[in-house]
């Protein structure tokens, strides 16, 4: 959808279109040149000494044709330049995909942090509503009741604040897709992320058909290799012709000239500087490649160390869903249930109650920073 609406990518689309039409027109010919005068024609007041002396009428038409083999390379030239920008578009989607995919895991998570502290809110609710029962029979203190008060207030606090986080996601996601602020979207809090490393992108070759930075490098590369041979056929010649045609004023017969020119772009004064600029697009040619290679060994490496620490992550992950929260969790029902059979105090199952609260959190954090982790993953290799 992204793909379709988004105003940042039909501005590329508008630029590939531009050049695409330039380059229709590059191998168009000038305008030719017509004039209208007079020839040898004596000022006023002079003395005439023969018919010819009245002079001409003289009317003139003026071609240039240039070197075919220019125009050819200079529509090259623009038709790889629009080529480049079909990459500028990649690179710009595939950000924008990225961005999408991270408010989407964001509110993803914040949905699941919204049930934790519904849950928690439930909980302290039934603390709070035990303790001021108790405390009328002195089975419980006025600190205890103030206490559960303020641990309740500051998990409302928690709840506003993560239902404004999935506000703001949800615009900033309405506006990536370019759909009305008033339009309802939701995220689908049953689905599953999984995380699989592409062994086909350890080899460098494979990433280089991968990503469109490196695609646009090799569109780049060939932008200039195709305006460094435009700059090489200036050492070839260019042509006009021309022909006037005089009508004597006099009693003299009709004239006309016709002429044929052609360039000389090898003079040593003017070929000096297209020269200069066919060895300095080598360079440049040659700066490009060297950046190409040290991105593709730098996301390699980045690649294969970004798998690496997912798979320990999501080892941590699977500790706290099997091993820390439920451990948590059984500590604080039976806390709870002590503190209901009158044998703990309410300090005690609060402090349970936060260990473990303190637990699912921290596991949310980590689950939202597993998914960040994979979303720039996916942008490196542009799945």
């Amino acid at each position: 959808m992204i793909d379709k609406r988004n105003p940042m990518l039909q501005e590329y689309d508008n630029k590939v279109k531009a050049l695409t039409e330039y380059s229709a027109g590059a191998k168009s010919w000038m305008a030719p040149m017509v004039g209208a005068g007079t020839f040898m024609t004596p000022y006023p007041n002079q003395q005439i000494m023969d018919e010819r002396d009245k002079g001409s009428w003289m009317f003139s038409i003026e071609q240039e044709i240039p070197n075919p083999s220019k125009l050819n390379a200079n529509k090259d030239y623009l038709q790889s330049r629009a080529d480049v920008e079909k990459q500028g578009r990649a690179i710009r989607y595939n950000n924008l995909r990225s961005e999408a995919k991270t408010y989407y895991y964001q509110w993803l998570v914040a949905e699941k942090k919204v049930k934790v502290l519904q849950e928690n809110t439930r909980i302290m609710n039934l603390m709070l509503k035990l303790a001021q029962i108790r405390y009328p029979y002195n089975q419980g203190s006025l600190g205890n009741i103030y206490k559960a008060e303020g641990r309740l207030s500051e998990i409302q606090n928690m709840l506003l604040m993560t239902q404004s986080d999935i506000e703001n996601k949800s615009y900033r996601l309405k506006a990536l897709l370019n759909i009305h602020s008033t339009d309802s979207i939701m995220v689908d809090t049953a689905s599953v992320v999984r995380f699989e490393p592409d062994q086909l992108l350890n080899d460098t070759t494979a990433l280089r058909e991968q990503r469109s930075d490196i695609k646009q490098i090799d569109e780049t590369i060939e932008v200039m290799l195709l305006n460094q041979q435009l700059q090489k056929f200036q050492a070839k010649p260019d042509f006009k012709i021309r022909f006037d045609h005089m009508q004597p004023i006099g009693n003299m017969p009709k004239q006309f000239t016709a002429m044929a020119m052609v360039s000389i772009p090898i003079a040593p004064w003017s070929s000096k500087m297209y020269r200069a600029e066919v060895k300095g697009m080598q360079y440049d040619v040659e700066a490009m490649k060297k950046g190409r290679e040290a991105i593709l060994i730098e996301t390699k490496g980045m690649l294969t160390g970004m798998a690496r620490q997912m798979v320990r992550m999501k080892q941590q992950l699977d500790n706290y869903e099997t091993k820390i929260i439920p451990a948590l969790r059984k500590n604080y029902q039976t806390v709870m249930l002590a503190y209901e059979e009158n044998r703990e105090q309410l300090p005690m199952v609060i402090d349970a109650w936060e260990a473990l609260n303190m637990a699912q959190m921290e596991h949310l954090n980590k689950l939202e920073e597993y998914y960040l982790m994979i979303v720039s993953y996916e942008k490196e290799i542009e799945k």
